[in-house]
Formats: C-alpha cells, sequence, structure tokens
C-alpha cells in the first residue's frame, strides 16, 4: 500500500512495475473487492502466509547470488591491482555481507533508527560532529527516524563500477509480502533518493562526503549476461519450489472451507519446511555480525606492536571463537538447504582434489580444539594421501563438526584415534572414541539439531550429518560397541572411482 508521507522502497519498485503493465488498475481492484467478500479470511491468512514463505526464499536466494556476484567483481579488481573499495552496499536493518572478502572490499552501511539522535532536529542544539568519518569505518551506521516505514523492510542496494542492484523483501500495491529487484539506473537513482532524503531529515553529518561516493560508483545501464547471470544464480540458490506449489494448490481446494484451511498448516510437512526456513534465516543473521567482529579483530591483530602480548592474546581467543561459531553456522545453514531442496536438484558441486590440503590445514586446528577440552586427538595417516571427489570447504566443515561433536561427548582425559586408509574405490576414515551414551548426552531439539546440555553446545544430529555426507558423494556409519566405545566410520570416493563411475 502507497505510504504517502513517507514512501517506502517498495513504493519506488511497485511504481517501476505498474509502468510497465498494461492491466488497468481500477479493474484490478474491483477483482479483489469481489474476491474478498466471497473468500473466508482464513483463506487470506494462508495466502499471505505462503506469500511471505516464497518471497523470503526468493531473498535469500538473491543475497547467495549477490554475493557470488561480487566475489567475481573482487577477482577481477585483484587483476588491475586496485587497493580502492570495490563498491558500496546499503541494507537495513543489519550488515548482509557474510564473507569476510566481501567485508574488506566493500563498504557497508546499514541504515537503523538505533543511529538516530533526537537533538539533530533540534535547531538549538547542535550536537558535535563525529569525530569517525565513513570511509574509515567497517560499517557505517546511517541514521533512520524511529516508525519510519523503510525500517519495516529489508534491502539491499548494492552499487559498483560495473553495475548497480536493489533487492528489496517487502511488498505488493496490494500490501501482501512480495520480493522486488532491479538493474535499473533510474529504479536506483529513485531508491537512493528515497534513501537520501532520510539523511536529509536526519541532518546527516557526512551526506556530503556520501553522496561523492555514491556519484563514484554511479550504476552504468547493465550488462544483459550480468543480469542473466544473476537471474540463474538466483534460480539455482531458490530451494525447490515443488512443496511450495503443492501447498498451494491444497489451499485453493478448500478455501471455502475455514477449517480445512487451517489444517494446511499443522501439516507435518509445512512444519518442517517452516524449520527449515527459520533456520537458514538464523544462522545467517547469527553469521554476518559474527563476520563484522572477525573482520575487525583481523584488523587489530594486523598492529600486533601497538598492543600488550595479553591483549594480543584475547583478540586472539575472540578470532578463534568468532570463527569457530561461523563454522558451525555455516554447517547449520548447508543442512537446513540440503533439508529443504529436492533429491533431483545438486545444490553442492563435487571436485576433485587432494585430502592433504585439507588435513595440512585442519588437523593442528582440531587437535587444539580437543586439547582445550583436554582430550587427546591422535591421527593415523598413509604416507601419501590419495585424491578424493568431493566438496573441499563443506567436507572440512562437517568433519570438523563430526571432531567437536566427538570430543564434546567424551569426559576430560578421554582419547579419539583417527585412522585413515583406502577400501577399493573408497576412502576410509575411522573415528574411535571411548565415549558411551551416558557421558555428556545430547538431546534432540527440533529435525536437524543437538543440545548438549553439559557444554552448551549446539549441534546437528547424526541423520542431518549423514545426510550432508551423503550429497559429499560419501556414507557415514555409526557403530556403538559395549567395550570399545563408539566408532564412526566414512567413507569418501576415490577420484578414480568417480571418473569410472561417469564414464
Amino acid at each position: 500500500m502507497q505510504n504517502w508521507l513517507l514512501q517506502n522502497l517498495s513504493d519506488v519498485l511497485n511504481q517501476e512495475l505498474e509502468l510497465r503493465t498494461t492491466l488497468p488498475q481500477t479493474a484490478c481492484c474491483l477483482d479483489v473487492e469481489q474476491i474478498n467478500e466471497k473468500q473466508p479470511q482464513k483463506y487470506y491468512s494462508q495466502k499471505h502466509r505462503l506469500a511471505e514463505l516464497n518471497a523470503q526464499r526468493e531473498w535469500r536466494g538473491a543475497i547467495a547470488s549477490v554475493e557470488e556476484i561480487l566475489l567475481a567483481e573482487i577477482t577481477s579488481n585483484q587483476q588491475l591491482a586496485s587497493a580502492a573499495k570495490s563498491g558500496l552496499v546499503f541494507s537495513a536493518p543489519v550488515p548482509l555481507l557474510s564473507n569476510c572478502e566481501l567485508v574488506s572490499n566493500f563498504q557497508s552501511a546499514i541504515f537503523t533508527p538505533d543511529a538516530f539522535k533526537v537533538n539533530m532536529l533540534m535547531p538549538c542544539r547542535q550536537s558535535p560532529e563525529p569525530t569517525v568519518v565513513p570511509k574509515s569505518a567497517a560499517v557505517i551506521e546511517l541514521p533512520l527516524i524511529p516508525q519510519d516505514p523503510i525500517a519495516q523492510e529489508q534491502f539491499c542496494l548494492v552499487l559498483t563500477a560495473n553495475f548497480g542492484l536493489v533487492l528489496v523483501l517487502g511488498t505488493d500495491a496490494e500490501g501482501n509480502p512480495k520480493f522486488h529487484f532491479s538493474f535499473d539506473p533510474v529504479t536506483l537513482s529513485k531508491v537512493w533518493n528515497t534513501l537520501r532524503s532520510r539523511l536529509v531529515i536526519t541532518k546527516y553529518h557526512h551526506l556530503e562526503e556520501l553522496d561523492r561516493l555514491v556519484e563514484q560508483f554511479a550504476p552504468p545501464t547493465p550488462d544483459y549476461q550480468l543480469v542473466t547471470n544473476f537471474s540463474r544464480l538466483l534460480l539455482h540458490h531458490i530451494p525447490d519450489l515443488e512443496f511450495l506449489s503443492a501447498n498451494s494448490r491444497q489451499v485453493e481446494t478448500v478455501a471455502a472451507t475455514a477449517e480445512s484451511a487451517q489444517s494446511v498448516f499443522q501439516d507435518h510437512g509445512a512444519t518442517s519446511f517452516m524449520e527449515m526456513e527459520l533456520l537458514q534465516a538464523l544462522t545467517h543473521e547469527i553469521r554476518t555480525p559474527l563476520t563484522t567482529i572477525r573482520t575487525l579483530t583481523k584488523l587489530l591483530l594486523k598492529r600486533k606492536q601497538d598492543f600488550k602480548p595479553n591483549v594480543i592474546q584475547r583478540l586472539q581467543t575472540i578470532d578463534r571463537e568468532c570463527r569457530e561459531q561461523i563454522e558451525r553456522m555455516e554447517l547449520i545453514f548447508r543442512a537446513a538447504e540440503l533439508e529443504s531442496t529436492s533429491p533431483s536438484a545438486k545444490p553442492v558441486e563435487l571436485v576433485a582434489f587432494s585430502l592433504e590440503q585439507v588435513f595440512q590445514q585442519s588437523i593442528p586446528r582440531w587437535q587444539e580444539k580437543a586439547k582445550r577440552r583436554n582430550v587427546e586427538l591422535d591421527f593415523t595417516l598413509p604416507s601419501n594421501l590419495p585424491r578424493i571427489v568431493s566438496d573441499p570447504r563443506m567436507l572440512d566443515t562437517v568433519l570438523t563438526g563430526v571432531m567437536e561433536s566427538c570430543t564434546r561427548s567424551l569426559p576430560t582425559g578421554g582419547h579419539i584415534d583417527v585412522k585413515i586408509s583406502t577400501a577399493g574405490n573408497q576412502l576410509k576414515l575411522q573415528v574411535l572414541s571411548q565415549a558411551s551414551n551416558s557421558d555428556n548426552p545430547f538431546k534432540s531439539l527440533g529435525q536437524l539439531l543437538t543440545f548438549q546440555p553439559a557444554t552448551g553446545c549446539l549441534g546437528l544430529n547424526l541423520d542431518a550429518t549423514k545426510n550432508i555426507f551423503q550429497a559429499l558423494g560419501g556414507k557415514l556409519t555409526v557403530r556403538q560397541r559395549q567395550e570399545q566405545g563408539k566408532e564412526l566410520t566414512i567413507f569418501l570416493p576415490l577420484n578414480n572411482s568417480y571418473q569410472t563411475s561417469k564414464v
């Protein structure tokens, strides 16, 4: 619905849509009013919920697509040996970039009512200008007046030398949830003018400097190949829509009966789908501030000469804790993504690589983490580690989760043996621990997670971990031996076997 006093970004994009449509607006309004009179209210609450879920999924797919495109921008800038920022990313209500490379190469700014100061609007009370200029801050905070309609939207405005893009999770002209995006320079200019008007109202001190930055990255007419690539990535990153369309058809068939419409979302499948959506949203929102904290910590660690040894040690602890939590959230996010994607889709890209490069970086980290819990972690490796076929980053993340789960299940002074060998055309990784079911037990939390009350640790349950290894082309089996403890065996395909199976 149009906000006549203060426009939000949905209003701007809905106006762009209205200019391109040829349907008479009055006829559309009459149709909606007639339907509203005929259909039960609960039918519309379910339709509204379906539209909201669909818009949220498109929004998350778009954010993932933008990150991929921006990473490509960084690569091209590195080839040009440019040390300057590669672009600007405005968002609300929180920073959206979670990749460390993107955080350091793009200037982020968020619009938030938390940055608003009442005395900014008082002509008789001039607040002192902030000493920190925007370009020196990792994330610039831009003020919004409380109750501003923009504060009710999620949006992302990306400005680079090669393209501009706006993403908005808002509403359509009738107030229904809708995801918008546009590469049109005219629309982007209107979006920025709408955002800039808020900074004029709140008397933002560094508006002139911000104007110069925006002018530096004035969006050109987009290359059709870029728009096509974004659309392809968006379709790739959106979870399978079959479930949503099936529920939509169910709602349509029972629209005349309020009780039946209410029962649609009481179905176990709908509950499962919503849980996966919630997990993906939460893990993304948790990773983003942690990534910002870690980036700032790394910047401080580059100035070791300015700090005492005990301060450096604490900064290193912050960096380590942030990294571990980011990895844990990444693992939960990928598990939820796999759970909400149909088996026909392939969200994991399998490539051939040497396992040695993963183990060289990860084994010391796993042993250090086990040592902090006074658990001994020993590895028995062959002289030459073979090449396997999997996703190296995701494999490292899920193996880290397995090692952490085994370590936390043991009491202080425990011991874990990890043996790696080949078994036919597969790599065999055995994890042997002296854990029993009574040692630091885990409690089930929903369909994917387990919670360990003794340590406060949150992780994936066994079924979710098995699903990830299956997506990686492998297999996980677990045996509980009465005298020898727990035995986890992970099988991963060797490179030669994978090539043979493809032939």
